[in-house]
């Protein structure tokens, strides 16, 4: 008698290759899950090692934020060149915002850990996308609540571990005897709940603050007192000068102020916005003296150029150098 069969054998057969199929699909899902999280991981792994700085600078404490002692400048970047027209339109069209961006990335892979700026969109948008590339790296803007500056909530936006107001600001506010305001900004930054500082060119603005206990965290303190009026010219040099006054002995006179005082400073302009840049010796000179004038618990402000070479390197190479704690 024939075989009486209802399909459950093939049935059964089908049903185990099916199974086979799905453990073979598991398998295969399996290992390229494996394989998708191993790349992920070397791609994470090669992401931070791209990030990582090459350079270990050393640090200050600015409120509860540790700061590099080499922060990185923002003048460079906003064609402030603090000399010829013809150079601020050679910074500005050499910092395109890809151009600005990378800038700030190599600051990181120097050991900077800090950029001090002031705001606009492009400063904006570099910082918003190292962020999302995971980027660390802090931001102080320099402002001030005149008209023409932008509006502090699209600073806040940013989210600043500082707001410094401008030592432009300050000094004319002082020499109109308004003082009063550039400490009512200072209240305004801490209502908005960010740490404030102020910026100075005159030694004896920074020493009046210190000496009237303000409320600001810090000090900004230029090298330089460029902002001299043509009267204050007039009677230490018997004559005007043209364009900005850089006196040789400025830099005693803020140092002096900057040792005394209790709370931290940033110095700036420490290059004389690039007129000790003539010579590799003369870079180095000012790092020295910059490093033994002020105060272990004080760090410098300087904007960088790398157009013409790797200045971002080679400064945060000075400065483990010279601004290393004995």
């Amino acid at each position: 008698m024939a075989n009486k069969t209802d399909g459950s054998d093939d049935a059964h057969d089908r049903q185990r290759s099916g199974q086979g199929e799905n453990r073979r699909g598991f398998l295969r899902q399996l290992c390229a899950g494996a394989v998708a999280a191993a790349g992920s991981h070397v791609a994470e792994t090669s992401a931070r090692a791209e990030q990582a700085p090459t350079t270990k600078l050393p640090t200050i404490k600015l409120g509860k934020f540790t700061v590099t002692r080499l922060v990185a400048g923002g003048n460079p970047v906003g064609a402030y060149s603090h000399s010829t027209q013809n150079l601020a339109k050679h910074m500005r069209e050499y910092f395109t915002q890809e151009r600005t961006t990378e800038f700030a990335q190599r600051c990181v892979k120097a050991g900077i850990n800090t950029w001090q700026t002031h705001y606009s969109a492009k400063i904006g948008k570099a910082l918003r996308t190292l962020r999302e590339r995971g980027t660390p790296l802090q931001w102080i803007c320099l402002t001030s609540d005149l008209p023409s500056e932008s509006p502090l909530k699209d600073v806040l936006a940013l989210k600043p571990i500082a707001i410094v107001h401008h030592g432009g600001v300050t000094d004319t506010r002082f020499r109109l005897d308004r003082h009063q305001e550039v400490r009512d900004f200072v209240k305004k930054v801490h209502d908005a709940g960010v740490m404030a500082g102020v910026s100075s060119h005159n030694p004896a603005n920074i020493a009046h603050i210190e000496e009237k206990g303000w409320e600001n965290e810090f000090f900004m303190t230029c090298f330089y007192n460029v902002l001299r009026s043509g009267k204050d010219i007039r009677a230490k040099l018997g004559s005007e000068l043209l364009g900005e006054p850089f006196l040789k002995s400025d830099p005693e006179q803020m140092t002096s102020v900057m040792q005394q005082v209790k709370r931290p400073c940033l110095g700036f302009k420490i290059l004389a916005a690039g007129r000790l840049c003539w010579t590799e010796h003369s870079v180095q000179a000012a790092f020295r003296f910059a490093f033994d004038r002020i105060k272990k618990t004080d760090g410098v402000i300087v904007g960088m150029y790398p157009k013409f070479s790797d200045e971002i390197s080679y400064n945060a190479q000075l400065t483990q150098k010279y601004g290393m704690p004995a």
